[in-house]
C-alpha cells in the first residue's frame, strides 16, 4: 500500500529540490502517503451488532471490539474491505448444512442493522440461516452492486424497493423458497450482469422486459416452476450462460444470441425442431437438451462445434442416420445419445475412446454394444412423430397414406441424389481452389461461468466509467478493426516492443482506440485465455488507460488463437515527461497540476493493486508510461499483465529474484514495493523538472528506501 511510502524519500528529495519552497514540496508528499483506511467506531459497533444477531455462528468467533477489521486477515468464509474509512465489502459465509436461526430472530431487524453499513457495494450472506421475506429496506444500500444470499431460507417475492438499487450488476438468491411470478421491473437495471434465482419456487412466464437487459451475462433458473414461452433473447449479445433446467418452457425452443458458451434446457416441456442456427454457436462449450421432446432431425454437425465438450439430447424423439465418418470435436468429453430414434453406426469418434464418456442405448443404431432398439421400431416412431394429424376433420385412406408415403420416399431418394452430386462437385471445386493458408476470425467474451457467482469479490468501476463516457467492455470483430485501420495500414502503426504491436484506429462512431496485436506462440484454444481476458475487461478506472475489449483470431483447422487484439481507449495529449521536463508545445504543469498528477498516479497504483482481485504488482512503471488526457488527468498505461508476458516470453527478473520458497505474503509485499520505488523516481522527476542524470541517482534513491 502506499501508506508504506518510506519517509527517507522525503529526506532525500528535500535537500535536492533547491529553489523550491520546501514546505510545499514536503506538503506535496506528506498528501501522497496519507492513505491510512481506518473504521469508524459506529461501524465496528455494526459488525458486533450484526454477530449478536446471527447468533454468534462459528465463522465470525473471531470478532470482538479490539479487532482492526479493516486490516484483519481474510479468510475463505470472512472477509471484510474498506475503502476511504468505510465498509465496501461484507462476505461471511456459514458452513453448509447451517439451521434456521432461533424463532425471535428477525429479517427487518437484521437488515435495520445491515443498511448502517451504507457504503456497501458488494455483500455475500450465505449459509446462515437467514429466514423471512427479505425486507425492501435492503434498497437503502443505494450503491450495492454485488447481493449474494444464496442457502437461506429467504421466502416470499423480491422486494419492489430493490428496483431502485440502478447501480445492481449481480443478484444471486439461490437455494431459498422465493416465490410468485418475476417483476416487469427486474428488467430494468441497467448494468445487471449476472441473475441467478436457481432452486426457488418463482413460478409464471418471464417477463419480456428480460430482452433489453443488454449487459446481461449470467441468466440462471434452473429448478423453478416457470412455464410457458420465453421471451426473445436474441439481442441480449453478451448472455453467456443460460440455464433454465427442470422448470415447464416450451413448446418452441428459444430465440437466443449466438454467444453462449453454456445452455441448459434439460427437463422442460420443448416439443419443436432443434434450429439449424445453432450450428453457429462457435464458443457453446455445455449443451443440455435432454429430457425434452424434440422432434426432427439431430444436427450432427453439434458434435464438432470448435469448442464443445458437452453434448446431452438423451429422452427426446430426435431421428435421423448417423455415419462413422462423422467427425468430432476433439475436446468433446461426454455425450449422450440415449432414447431416441437415431440409426445408421455409432460414429467412430465417439466408439474409440477410453477417457471420453458417450452413452448411445435405447436408440436403433447397428451396434451391440448397448441395448438397441430394432430398425422398424425408430421408423413407425418417427413416422408417428411426423405425420401425426392435428385434426380429426380430414383423415386419410389407407391408399393414400400410402400412396403418400412411397412419393415421399422416391422424392426423397432423388433429392437426396442431387444433394449429393453438388455437395462432391463443390468439394472437388473447394479443394482445387484451396488457398494454402486460411484463418477464421473469432469473438470471444468474457467467460462469466459459475465462476463469477463464486468469486464476485472486487468493486466493478461500471457506474464511474459510465459518467466519464467510456462505453461498456465488449467483443470486437476482426472486421471492426480491420475498418478502424485501414486494414492495418502502415499510416496507422504507432510502433512494436515486447508486448506486440500498436495501432492507432477509429470506430465508425468516430471513436479513436489504441490497438494491441499479439502474437501467440504456443497452440491454446479462445478458452485457455478466457482467465486471461477477465482481468484485462477489470483495467477501466480514472486513472487507468482502460481497456475497451478484445478480439481473438483463430486458426481455421483447429480453432486454435493465432493472435489476440487488445482495444484500448486512445490518450492523445502525450506523456508525463513531455509536460514536465520536455516542454510539450512550450508549456509545462504548474504545480497544482503535478500535484493533481501526483494523486492520481497513487489512485492508479492503488487501485492496480487493491480495486481487482487478483491484484496487478510489479508493473515496471515509468514517468513515460504515464500519458496525460485532454483535461491533463493522468493515466497508467504500463501493466504486468500474465498474458502480455506470456505472448513476449519474458519474466519479471525483479520477482523472479526472490526465493522459490518464499510466502506468498513476502512476494506480495516485495512486489508492492516495486511500485512504490518505481512511483518515487517518477515523483522525484515531477518535483526536479528534469529526468535523472545517471542511474546511480535512483539506484542510491532505492538504497534509502529499503
Amino acid at each position: 500500500m502506499l501508506s508504506a511510502f518510506p519517509l527517507v524519500l522525503v529526506l532525500y528529495i528535500l535537500p535536492m529540490a533547491k529553489g523550491f519552497n520546501a514546505v510545499v514540496v514536503l506538503g506535496i508528499i506528506l498528501l501522497l502517503i496519507n492513505q491510512s483506511e481506518q473504521l469508524q467506531s459506529s461501524q465496528t459497533h455494526t459488525l458486533l451488532r450484526l454477530q449478536l444477531l446471527l447468533n454468534y455462528p462459528d465463522v465470525l468467533s473471531s470478532w470482538n471490539s479490539s479487532v482492526d477489521f479493516c486490516n484483519a486477515e481474510p479468510t475463505s468464509q470472512v472477509t471484510v474491505v474498506c475503502y476511504e474509512e468505510s465498509i465496501t465489502q461484507l462476505h461471511v459465509i456459514g458452513n453448509d448444512g447451517t439451521p434456521s436461526l432461533p424463532s425471535n430472530f428477525s429479517m427487518d431487524s437484521f437488515v435495520t442493522t445491515l443498511v448502517k453499513l451504507p457504503d456497501l457495494r458488494v455483500l455475500t450472506l450465505v449459509s446462515l440461516g437467514l429466514w423471512g421475506p427479505l425486507p425492501g429496506k435492503i434498497a437503502r444500500l443505494s450503491s450495492l452492486e454485488i447481493l449474494n444470499m444464496t442457502s437461506n431460507l429467504l421466502y416470499g417475492t423480491i422486494p419492489h424497493e430493490l428496483s431502485g438499487v440502478t447501480t445492481l450488476q449481480t443478484l444471486i438468491l439461490d437455494d431459498n423458497m422465493f416465490s410468485g411470478w418475476l417483476p416487469e421491473w427486474l428488467g430494468s437495471f441497467p448494468v445487471l450482469a449476472v441473475l441467478s434465482l436457481r432452486n426457488n419456487s418463482f413460478n409464471g412466464s418471464l417477463p419480456d422486459s428480460f430482452s433489453i437487459l443488454e449487459n446481461l451475462r449470467v441468466l440462471a433458473l434452473s429448478h423453478n416452476h416457470f412455464q410457458g414461452e420465453l421471451p426473445d433473447l436474441s439481442s441480449l449479445t453478451n448472455l453467456q450462460e443460460l440455464d433454465l433446467e427442470d422448470n415447464a418452457f416450451g413448446p418452441q425452443f428459444p430465440r437466443l444470441g449466438n454467444k453462449l458458451v453454456r445452455l441448459a434446457l434439460g427437463k422442460n416441456r420443448f416439443r419443436s425442431a432443434i434450429p439449424t442456427e445453432l450450428n453457429l454457436f462457435y464458443q457453446l462449450h455445455w449443451l443440455d437438451l435432454s429430457f425434452n421432446r424434440f422432434v426432427g432431425p439431430f444436427p450432427s454437425s453439434l458434435l464438432s462445434l470448435p469448442s464443445i465438450t458437452y453434448l446431452n439430447i438423451a429422452d427426446n424423439k430426435l431421428t435421423g442416420m448417423l455415419f462413422e465418418n462423422t467427425s468430432c470435436n476433439v475436446e468433446l468429453k461426454f455425450a449422450d445419445f440415449s432414447s431416441n430414434l437415431l440409426t445408421g453406426r455409432l460414429p467412430s469418434c465417439l466408439s474409440d475412446s477410453k477417457d471420453r464418456v458417450f452413452l448411445y442405448a435405447q436408440n436403433c443404431l447397428a451396434t451391440g454394444k448397448e441395448n438397441q432398439h430394432p430398425l422398424p421400431f425408430c421408423r413407425n416412431e418417427a413416422l408417428a412423430v411426423g405425420i401425426f394429424p392435428h385434426s380429426k376433420k380430414s383423415k386419410p385412406s389407407n391408399f393414400a397414406l400410402a400412396f403418400g408415403i412411397t412419393g415421399g420416399i422416391i422424392g426423397g431418394i432423388v433429392l437426396l441424389g442431387l444433394i449429393f452430386i453438388f455437395v462432391r462437385r463443390l468439394n472437388e471445386y473447394k479443394t482445387i481452389n484451396k488457398p494454402t493458408t486460411r484463418l477464421i476470425s473469432e469473438k470471444a467474451s468474457i467467460a462469466y461461468t459459475s465462476k463469477l457467482l463464486s468469486d464476485a469479490r472486487y468493486i466493478s468501476q461500471t457506474m464511474k466509467l459510465g459518467a466519464l463516457g467510456l462505453p461498456p467492455y465488449r467483443t470486437f470483430a476482426l472486421e471492426e478493426l480491420e475498418d478502424a485501420t485501414n486494414n492495418f495500414d502502415t499510416t496507422a502503426f504507432m510502433g512494436e516492443g515486447s508486448q506486440g504491436q500498436m495501432y492507432r484506429g477509429r470506430l465508425k462512431d468516430g471513436t479513436f482506440v489504441a490497438i494491441r496485436c499479439l502474437k501467440m506462440k504456443k497452440s491454446h484454444s479462445t478458452q485457455s485465455f478466457m482467465h486471461h481476458v477477465e482481468l484485462i475487461s477489470k483495467l477501466r478506472y480514472r486513472h487507468l488507460v482502460s481497456a475497451l475489449g478484445h478480439c481473438f483470431e483463430c486458426y481455421l483447422d483447429d480453432s486454435s488463437v493465432s493472435r489476440i487484439f487488445l482495444i484500448f481507449e486512445y490518450v492523445p495529449n502525450g506523456t508525463l515527461r513531455s509536460w514536465i521536463s520536455e516542454g510539450h508545445a512550450g508549456r509545462s504543469l504548474t504545480w497544482p497540476q503535478r500535484i493533481s498528477a501526483a494523486i492520481g498516479i497513487t489512485k492508479g497504483i492503488q487501485f492496480l493493486h487493491t480495486g481487482i482481485i487478483p491484484g496487478v504488482y510489479s508493473n515496471n512503471l515509468k514517468i513515460t508510461d504515464v500519458l496525460m488526457d485532454q483535461n491533463l488527468v493522468a493515466k497508467i498505461s504500463s501493466y504486468n499483465l500474465p498474458l502480455l508476458a506470456e505472448s513476449a516470453g519474458k519474466v519479471d527478473h525483479r520477482t523472479s529474484a526472490l526465493p522459490k520458497d518464499s510466502s506468498s505474503r513476502t512476494r506480495a509485499s516485495y512486489e508492492d514495493k516495486a511500485d512504490v520505488y518505481d512511483f518515487g523516481v517518477i515523483l522525484l522527476e515531477m518535483i526536479l523538472g528534469r529526468p535523472s542524470k545517471a542511474k546511480s541517482e535512483v539506484e542510491i534513491l532505492k538504497n534509502q528506501m529499503k
